[in-house]
């Protein structure tokens, strides 16, 4: 405790449990203001996921299912995760099976550029079905 007084630094303790407790001599203020650096460092490096959205339609037409393919397959490319989904109108619920059938090929034709997360699962209106992107080597 002299020793930090006569340097006029911070005595911190490091080990409270050993037999003597293990202390140092450390300029504290300096020491908190090189951690909060540290943290600001890994926030920055670490990665956001970023999720897009494609919405289907129970009967979507070939034209427009292969325009919102190429879309999909732009994102996975990109890294961005991927929610494809079908929103049934009124009673176009009762075409479940064609939507469940037009996310599956979706997923079968992206399956070189993403895996599925979550099979196609129906949600009050919609069918959803997460695809992830394949991670680069």
């Amino acid at each position: 405790m002299e020793k930090s007084e006569e340097l006029g630094l911070d005595l911190v303790e490091i080990s409270p449990n050993a037999d003597p407790p293990v202390c140092k001599i450390i300029d504290y203020k300096k020491f908190l203001y090189e951690q909060k650096k540290r943290e600001k460092t890994m926030k920055a490096k670490a990665s956001k996921v970023v999720v897009k959205e494609i919405r289907f339609g129970p009967q979507t037409d070939d034209h427009d299912y292969e325009f919102k393919k190429k879309h999909a397959e732009k994102f996975l490319k990109e890294g961005a995760k991927l929610k494809a989904y079908v929103f049934f109108k009124g009673r176009s619920i009762v075409y479940k099976d064609q939507g469940e059938i037009l996310l599956l090929k979706l997923a079968s034709e992206l399956e070189e550029w993403g895996k599925v997360e979550q099979m196609p699962r129906l949600e009050g209106k919609r069918m959803t079905m997460f695809l992830a992107p394949k991670t680069k080597k």
